[in-house]
């Protein structure tokens, strides 16, 4: 019997104490990783809020020497942060990467702030309406922009391009070759769109015309062109 015994313990396995330094440096090593993510964290606010263009997650792994998995990771954790009620600006995607905006619920408030330290620049009717139609037509020339708008339009072409609204994307190959127009990455930028697929709707389009034509116009979204409602006696001045 007492061989038996001897027998089944030498079967068992032998497992090694845990000691208590070992708990205590796992800890330390989380801590550290935490206090790491937590420095990294603060490192990407500081870049995403001091850049004025959009950062790409590659340009930001990059900068950072860090993994794009463990950035990606930070970042999601930054804009679930960012949406909480108690902060008034948010970290969105924009044009391909990550900006720093204020909340669509307090755009009223920044407006009228804004509008009371100086003159807002804002586009002429005849831009947003030819913007509009290169936004959801594109790429587009001249002459189709004319034939939708009824009017000559090469002074609002001139100022969306000088603006860098609008870029030449190549010639059509009809009689002639005219040259056509597309939106650019500013474009997005400027009116704070992830893609073209946010464009707003019609709806909010005649929105900001008649707020426009009331003097009071926000800043301008490029939406869809309706020319059969235009005014007849518009004029093309950018």
């Amino acid at each position: 019997m007492e061989e038996l015994e001897l027998e089944k313990d030498a079967e068992t396995p032998q497992t090694e104490a845990v000691t208590p330094e070992d708990l205590f440096a796992g800890v330390e090593t989380q801590t550290a990783a935490s206090a790491e993510d937590e420095q990294l964290k603060a490192m990407l606010e500081a870049v995403v809020y001091i850049t004025e263009e959009p950062l790409s997650l590659s340009q930001i792994t990059t900068a950072l020497a860090q993994p794009a998995d463990r950035v990606q990771r930070l970042l999601d954790e930054l804009v679930a942060e960012f949406d909480k009620p108690e902060h008034g600006v948010t970290i969105r995607e924009v044009a391909g990467g990550y900006k720093m905006t204020t909340k669509p619920e307090h755009h009223e408030t920044v407006r009228n702030f804004v509008k009371a330290l100086k003159p807002p620049l804002k586009l002429s009717l005849p831009a947003l309406e030819t913007l509009a139609v290169i936004a959801y037509k594109q790429p587009v020339t001249a002459p189709e922009i004319m034939e939708i708008r009824g009017v000559q339009g090469a002074g609002v072409l001139k100022t969306l391009l000088d603006r860098k609204l609008i870029a030449a994307a190549g010639r059509k190959n009809v009689i002639g070759k005219p040259i056509l127009y597309k939106t650019t990455r500013d474009f997005l930028v400027q009116f704070g769109l992830k893609d073209l697929s946010e464009l707003p709707s019609l709806k909010e389009f005649e929105e900001i015309r008649r707020m426009a034509i009331d003097g009071d116009a926000p800043e301008p979204a490029p939406p869809p062109a309706a020319p059969d409602e235009r005014p007849a006696e518009e004029t093309d001045e950018s």
